[in-house]
């Protein structure tokens, strides 16, 4: 059986295989999923080392137990705490109930569903047997001689081996923004204008807003204005609001980006909000936005609402979801040809 790492170490590393962005990040990270994978080597649960996991392992485990390192406690546990009276000495991890949560949570939609254990499909779904082992290259990252820059390679590789890309281009954005605290930031305009902006998360979004979410969703994109958090006007064209039939007047009240599309016979007019902490475009901020376009004259129906945010899993939309108003849009860079709609009126099945 393969040599073991402490809980709290397999946790660290499971942070560093499923960064901010990962999907199921929450599932993947926390002290259950670490119990769950230190429990599967305990064990032997590894693919092609013939041992399987069931939940029971792992919520009736023990320090004390855990302690038993040699190969014959460990193959004693294994079998033992699947009988009836399955029980060892000490203070047990879990309760019985935790069962659920091993299962549906940290297995079906964690580990198994991004590939790091393999599930038994020669098993009744109704039968209770272990039926879960960790994938042969994901429990080689737990090996407790594999450190630094060795492990750093380790990580990559399985990351690209076993992600989607999808996963990847979400994780590669995310870890961009977290790391936008240094360099300013360069922003490419629809008409082949470049600005910098000044550095973090933001300014990020921001960028991803002008060059992705625009082409994507706006048949003619063009910006009207951009600003940054810090109320600096990075980029401001007056014409062409005024040829759309907006007129810009500096207000608290201005979105972080204003945006158009001039491709069809009437513009569109997109007001976006950049959440990089908080602000989204909930009511409050949705009527003003309405109101500031109607003073201008600029048709209601043909205003578009959109919240930017870095990333569909991270604290910024959590936190803010339950306050976007209806009828507005919510874009994730990290997943730029997809848009969530917060639909203002029932729709049609």
């Amino acid at each position: 059986m393969r040599a073991l790492l402490e809980r709290a170490e397999i946790q660290a590393r499971l942070q560093a295989i499923f960064p901010a962005g990962a999907p199921q990040r929450a599932y993947l990270t926390r002290m259950l999923a670490a119990s769950t994978v230190f429990t599967a080597l305990y064990v032997g649960a590894v693919e092609g080392e013939d041992g399987w996991l069931g939940p029971k392992h792992v919520y009736r485990m023990t320090d004390l137990q855990a302690a038993k390192t040699s190969e014959e406690a460990r193959q004693a546990y294994a079998a033992g705490i699947l009988k009836p009276r399955g029980f060892v000495d000490g203070a047990r991890w879990y309760q019985d109930n935790t069962r659920e949560p091993i299962r549906d949570e940290t297995l079906r939609e964690g580990l198994v569903f991004v590939g790091a254990v393999i599930e038994r499909t020669d098993l009744p779904t109704t039968s209770s047997k272990p039926r879960y082992a960790l994938g042969s290259s994901f429990a080689d990252l737990f090996a407790p001689d594999l450190s630094g820059e060795a492990l750093d390679a380790a990580i990559a590789a399985w990351q690209a081996g076993h992600m989607s890309a999808g996963a990847l281009a979400r994780l590669a954005i995310v870890r961009g923004g977290a790391g936008a605290d240094n360099e300013s930031v360069l922003l490419q305009f629809p008409n082949g204008e470049t600005r910098r902006m000044s550095p973090g998360p933001s300014s990020l979004i921001t960028k991803a807003v002008v060059e992705d979410f625009a082409p994507r969703f706006l048949a003619e994109p063009a910006v009207v204005f951009i600003s940054e958090s810090s109320a600096k006007v990075v980029a401001r064209y007056d014409d062409l609001a005024r040829s759309i039939g907006l007129n810009i007047v500096a207000d608290k009240n201005l979105p972080d980006v204003i945006l158009a599309d001039i491709g069809g016979a009437h513009p569109l007019l997109v007001f976006v909000e950049v959440v990089a902490t908080d602000g989204p475009i909930n009511e409050r901020r949705r009527v003003a936005l309405a109101e500031l376009a109607q003073e201008t004259g600029f048709p209601l129906d043909r205003i578009a609402y959109v919240t930017a945010y870095l990333d569909r899993g991270g604290a910024p939309f959590k936190k803010t979801v339950s306050t976007l108003a209806w009828g507005s849009f919510a874009w994730f860079a990290a997943e730029p040809d997809r848009i969530m709609e917060f639909a203002s009126e029932r729709a049609r099945l």
